[in-house]
């Protein structure tokens, strides 16, 4: 098999093969386009976006500057999705995120990794596994989320965190190595951050 065809297996490959490399600077390329655009220029960012992405929905922003290694051809968001700046979504496999996401700066989506075989490594071998985000997720500032992870609906992964096992639905999780801390409920019914009491119930129909 040639490393193209393993990599679309899903096994080991050697990342540096030519017909590889030739692909993915093409689309890396059509990146570094967008990452020169103005940040005034919503609509060419919005029509680059839908060309360059593997999926993107409505109301989707994506600050710049922005790496990607296959220049998000592979990323595919739900809609109305905010992504801060200086985020590198190491898209060698698929990236999923759903609707309403919020992805702090810095923040990394890596679904490649190196065999721990000194000798693969040295051969630049590399595996890829896909990411998956629910919807209505909050990403803190400086996340690294690791290969073959998987983020639950609604769920807040707090800065600074790596998330190297998946993560469940509807829970505060944090850490190195990220893990929960508590299940969203009444708590964030009466605060928004620490001892801030909110003026509102977030739950009522109308809101301020």
């Amino acid at each position: 098999m040639t490393p193209l065809e393993r990599r679309a297996a899903g096994l080991p490959y050697v990342y540096n093969d030519k017909a590889i490399l030739d692909e993915q600077y093409g689309y890396q390329d059509e990146l570094a386009r967008y990452n020169r655009t103005m940040p005034s220029e919503h609509e060419k960012r919005r029509q680059m976006l839908s060309r360059i992405m593997g999926g993107v929905g409505e109301n989707c922003t994506i600050d710049t500057p922005v790496h990607a290694n296959w220049g998000l051809r592979n990323v595919h968001f739900g809609s109305n999705i905010y992504c801060n700046a200086m985020v590198s979504f190491v898209d060698d496999a698929d990236i999923y995120i759903g609707d309403y996401c919020m992805i702090g700066p810095g923040t990394v989506f890596a679904t490649a990794g190196h065999p721990v075989h000194p000798r693969l490594r040295r051969l630049r071998y590399v595996y890829n596994l896909p990411i998956h985000v629910g919807k209505n997720v909050w990403i803190g500032s400086g996340v690294q989320i690791m290969p073959g992870v998987t983020i639950g609906d609604n769920s807040v992964i707090g800065a600074g965190s790596v998330v190297t096992k998946d993560i469940p639905a509807n829970v505060v999780a944090l850490g190195s190595p990220c893990r929960v801390a508590r299940e969203i409920g009444e708590h964030d019914r009466k605060y928004f951050y620490k001892d801030h009491e909110l003026d509102f119930d977030p739950e009522a129909e109308q809101l301020p």
